[in-house]
């Protein structure tokens, strides 16, 4: 132990084989077969050899920085005969200990180094190849993991509001830079950051999007309202509904368009939430606010403006507007009756006229078309 800058540093000071005796069984299951244990000691003897830290005040980090070294504690009498049993071998490329970088899963394909470094220079033996017996790995396809946007457009740290996610990738497949595309602007990280940031396995992955946008102005009762989205490189993707006081429920599957573009018509009685589905993954809640449909009867006498709504809201109160030039005022109120019609007695002047019935109920304010009057 020393001390530097006023902190303690502690650093495990052990041989090459001894520290091995802890490596091999952190790094393999002590159960595999003894071949399979073998090849990891001299993997890890190898990879320890080619980079350790010379002139530091350590060699190697005890975790994935280098090699997981869980110490005496975690020694296995199965992983310390294979280090015993290949002592001294190391792998050798060109005279030299090869850089012996090992994994739990390919997924199917190796990466090369130059893919995974970029501004390093090539190594022959590190090149990459299909890896056909990952298959047998528990962790050969894992996933899917539901993120929400929320904590995506943090971790990504999106400009504005996440609208859409886009993803380079290299030669074998995995992530090298995920784009958060924002209302603001875009913002890029690399795929080995977003790994990190978001716990998973590696960087073969992909990113699937689910949105479902909310409509800018309500929809009038009895008229289709045309919801627009995302979905891609999801499977099995549907829409649901939920309206007021009801669980959700499945409307109709979804076959997204170029691009993952989702265009649906809807067409709500009530208020109603609307989200697209795949497995666990859900979209945001796009709500659609209705409003009461309300027309005046023809051309109106002199003295009386009639006319209905939809839906029925017997009891509930239209307010006669009309026009002064700046603001609509109230003339007259009038009753909606049993069967959605209203009428108000009025003294009718040349000008602009309109019905404007907010009933609640969750609904939004309806307004008739402006009807106009002109001199007799």
């Amino acid at each position: 132990m020393t001390v530097a800058n006023g902190a303690l540093r502690a650093v495990n000071v052990v041989g090459l084989e001894a520290y091995l005796y802890g490596v091999v069984p952190s790094e393999m299951p002590r159960d595999w077969l003894p071949e399979a244990l073998k090849a990891q000691a001299v993997a890890a003897r190898s990879y320890a050899l080619a980079v350790k830290k010379s002139g530091s005040w350590f060699d190697l980090y005890p975790d994935t920085r280098s090699q997981v070294y869980l110490g005496i504690a975690h020694e296995a009498p199965t992983t310390t005969a294979a280090v015993q049993a290949t002592a001294g071998e190391v792998v050798l490329y060109g005279g030299r200990v090869a850089t012996t970088y090992f994994f739990s899963s390919s997924g199917g394909r190796t990466s090369s180094a130059s893919e995974v470094w970029p501004s390093s220079p090539a190594v022959p033996y590190l090149v990459s190849v299909n890896d056909p017996y990952d298959t047998i790995s528990p962790y050969h396809r894992w996933g899917p993991f539901v993120v929400p946007a929320s904590r995506l457009k943090r971790v990504l740290r999106t400009r504005g509001r996440l609208t859409d996610v886009s993803m380079l990738t290299g030669p074998s497949g995995r992530v090298q830079n995920v784009t958060a595309i924002g209302s603001e602007g875009v913002s890029t990280m690399t795929g080995s950051d977003l790994r990190r940031a978001l716990n998973l396995r590696s960087t073969w992955f992909r990113i699937g999007v689910l949105s479902l946008a909310t409509p800018q102005a309500p929809v009038t009762y009895g008229k289709h309202v045309a919801l627009s989205g995302v979905a891609r490189r999801l499977p099995a993707v549907r829409l649901d509904q939920r309206q007021p006081g009801t669980p959700w429920e499945q409307v109709r599957p979804i076959s997204p368009g170029p691009g993952g573009s989702v265009k649906v018509s809807a067409k709500p009685r009530v208020p109603t939430d609307y989200r697209l589905v795949s497995g666990a993954a859900r979209s945001a809640v796009a709500h659609v606010s209705v409003a009461p449909l309300v027309r005046f009867h023809g051309m109106p006498d002199a003295a009386t403006l009639r006319g209905f709504a939809r839906p029925l809201f017997p009891g509930a109160s239209a307010a006669l507007q009309r026009f002064d030039g700046a603001t609509w005022k109230t003339i007259a109120r009038a009753t909606i009756d049993q069967n959605g019609d209203f009428q108000a007695h009025v003294n009718l002047t040349p000008g602009q006229y309109r019905a404007r019935l907010a009933p609640g109920r969750g609904f939004v304010p309806g307004v008739s078309p402006t009807l106009t009057v002109g001199p007799a």
